[in-house]
């Protein structure tokens, strides 16, 4: 899935841990949600629901706290050394030292640990099963991660069939009213970022650009993409996606993003070594 076998944000899977036998919130349950994640209209972007003056205000301070600033994806594929939720709890604290102005991590243990430990705006998923759709792909993996302490929840947003039959605008309507959190919409085109937006998501990420098989791929980030989406969407969009370089980080800012999500080239020190193994491989001479 990931282009030049390069591993992305959202392109490994989680141990394949199926929600059926773990208790989970009712469609129905009240959930207690922290004012900060509850959903409120951005300036220009309608909402049915009518949230009251303080909610909204809550929701635009949330986002506000990461307009123009980096978000720290902290996660790590099966089977690695890190593949630990205290693990990624430390990681995630020293991403906060360094100044991340918020985190993005997946599955529940995970966020628990993270929320308790961090008070930064949270965008959590849980990466489950083997189908196209595996990053928060649910309802139920939703409040899961909402219950969990996410002020954010990340799902896939393209328009590929999900495992419940729900459709996104479905999923997203279900998240608002049962837990009151935002919803961060993962797309892969700019079709799909369009359709996201109107099915009442309120961020749209480009995580998933060049991890559909049809969408562009490449070893950078999809900046015109994020340029495209932030010029035409009533909601912030999240610059997220390969983007290993200060320089990319900045561009995609300057480009419109809201904020920018870098995970491999801060987290994942596999990778990061990988860079480094081939380049010095490549400049030693043959012999």
């Amino acid at each position: 899935m990931s282009p030049a076998g390069q591993p992305g944000p959202d392109a490994g899977r989680d141990d394949p841990v199926s929600p059926a036998g773990r208790r989970g919130p009712d469609v129905g349950r009240d959930d207690p949600v922290s004012p900060a994640g509850r959903r409120g209209p951005e300036a220009g972007q309608g909402d049915s629901t009518a949230p009251d003056a303080g909610r909204g205000g809550a929701v635009n301070a949330l986002l506000a706290a990461v307009r123009g600033r980096v978000i720290v994806s902290c996660q790590a594929y099966p089977g690695e050394p890190m593949r630990d939720a205290d693990t990624m709890c430390r990681v995630a604290q020293a991403a906060a030292a360094g100044g991340a102005a918020g985190i993005r991590a997946q599955g529940p243990e995970d966020l628990r640990r993270i929320r308790a430990a961090l008070d930064l705006p949270l965008i959590g998923l849980w990466k489950d099963g083997a189908d196209d759709v595996f990053i928060t792909p649910t309802v139920e993996h939703a409040f899961e991660v909402a219950a969990a302490g996410a002020d954010i929840v990340a799902l896939d947003g393209t328009g590929r069939p999900r495992p419940d039959g729900r459709t996104l605008a479905q999923t997203v309507r279900a998240v608002h009213e049962h837990t009151g959190r935002l919803v961060m919409a993962d797309v892969s085109t700019y079709d799909e970022g369009v359709a996201a937006a109107e099915a009442g998501a309120d961020l749209v990420g480009t995580t998933l650009a060049g991890y559909t098989p049809y969408s562009r791929g490449g070893p950078g980030p999809d900046l015109d993409l994020v340029g495209r989406l932030a010029r035409d969407l009533p909601v912030p969009v999240i610059a997220e996606g390969r983007i290993h370089t200060t320089e990319q980080a900045a561009e995609a800012i300057r480009r419109g993003a809201h904020a920018v999500v870098v995970g491999t080239a801060i987290t994942h020190p596999t990778s990061i070594t990988r860079w480094f193994a081939r380049a010095i491989g490549d400049a030693c001479p043959p012999g």
